[in-house]
């Protein structure tokens, strides 16, 4: 197994992964990259379509933000198999009532 999550670091066995457009799909985004399926929800938690589009639209950015920083730090201790509904930040949820 040398396939790593670029979000957490974490090995990536088959069926712990999802498909994330770097940009998003509703905005024409077609690079894509596999992540853990927790990563994933994360980032859609955290930020809207038109944030990745116009901004974290790289690992690199996406990295940078301070609520992805701390999401790593407490996810990379687990098990690559570990798996938690995530709920929108309360910033996203303030973005969705505008």
């Amino acid at each position: 197994m040398d396939n790593f999550c670029p979000i957490c670091g974490r090995p990536m066995p088959d069926g712990t992964f999802n498909t994330h457009h770097l940009v998003p799909n509703t905005f024409g985004g077609k690079e894509t990259i596999q992540i853990h399926r927790i990563c994933h929800d994360q980032i859609h938690a955290v930020f809207t379509e038109r944030e990745l589009q116009r901004y974290y639209n790289t690992f690199d950015k996406i990295l940078e933000n301070e609520t992805i920083q701390k999401f790593i730090r407490w996810v990379s201790s687990k098990d690559p198999y570990f798996y938690e509904k995530t709920k929108d930040s309360k910033d996203r949820k303030k973005k969705r009532k505008r």
